[in-house]
């Protein structure tokens, strides 16, 4: 019997962790990508060229969007796509640090239908399909059930705490951070955080993974603007990321400042 698209996803995302880990990420050959867009791992393209052959072999039909790859945009005329992070969390992998993940998703007319995030040093496999739950290792997960935004734990970036952003004075999150965006969205999706906020032009293939396995988990995933995610989109950036359970969520996309949608912004 054919393996459904979430067991491919697993499989494909154990096998990016075995060439993964074969590699120490303090001494793997670095290279820093133009304007300023961080680095890129020899590491991180051992497991692309892994994933684009595998996958695409696998549902040839299927556009293809990924960090490490060309971006030829015949994708958008795709009904399903992949979106992958081979590696997320780069500079923590060049650190020797064990929080990095790898991030596969399939999206549908731009909906997420199935997902795994895969931290292969922290053996943390989270998975996600359409309508099945999100789980940790196989288990289970939900959200955590806070509604108050004081006080709440609150994945999030300094910058994003700036007064300027905020219609009032910012919440008083407990704040949190962890360097892989991916990992982020998968503690709230588990209930260890009670949300993440990103305000960034984010790239769809950071929070595709995380995306279902937050709503599956029982979370609400918004832009910055209180709107729905829709992923393979030609310019493959969103306008930031709200992930809680819904009222949180609501609580504090309505707290935030009015901000234009995002279009060519990096």
């Amino acid at each position: 019997m054919p393996e459904t698209d979430l067991e491919l996803l697993i499989a494909a995302a154990q096998a990016a962790g075995e060439i993964a880990t074969q590699y120490d990420g303090k001494s793997a050959k670095t290279w820093h990508k133009p304007n300023d867009a961080g680095p890129v791992t020899e590491a991180d393209l051992a497991v692309n060229e892994m994933l684009e052959d595998r996958l695409r072999k696998a549902r040839p039909e299927f556009g293809w969007l990924s960090e490490e790859s060309l971006d030829e945009g015949d994708r958008v005329h795709a009904e399903k796509v992949f979106i992958i992070d081979p590696i997320d969390g780069t500079r923590s992998f060049t650190e020797g640090s064990d929080t990095w993940a790898h991030a596969l998703a399939i999206a549908e007319r731009g909906v997420v239908t199935a997902a795994v995030i895969y931290l292969p040093r922290r053996d943390k496999l989270y998975s996600a399909a359409q309508g099945a739950g999100a789980k940790l290792n196989g288990v289970p997960v939900g959200t955590a059930a806070r509604t108050d935004m004081a006080g709440a734990k609150v994945l999030v970036a300094r910058p994003v705490m700036e007064p300027a952003l905020w219609k009032a004075q910012p919440p008083a999150f407990e704040r949190g951070y962890r360097p892989s965006l991916a990992y982020r969205t998968a503690l709230v999706a588990q209930g260890r955080f009670d949300a993440m906020v990103t305000l960034r032009p984010t790239w769809e293939w950071d929070v595709a993974a995380g995306d279902l396995i937050l709503r599956e988990a029982g979370a609400a995933t918004l832009d910055r603007n209180g709107a729905p995610l829709r992923f393979n989109n030609a310019d493959p950036r969103l306008s930031g990321m709200i992930a809680a359970n819904p009222a949180l969520a609501a609580q504090i996309t309505e707290a935030l400042a009015p901000h234009p949608p995002h279009h060519a912004a990096r």
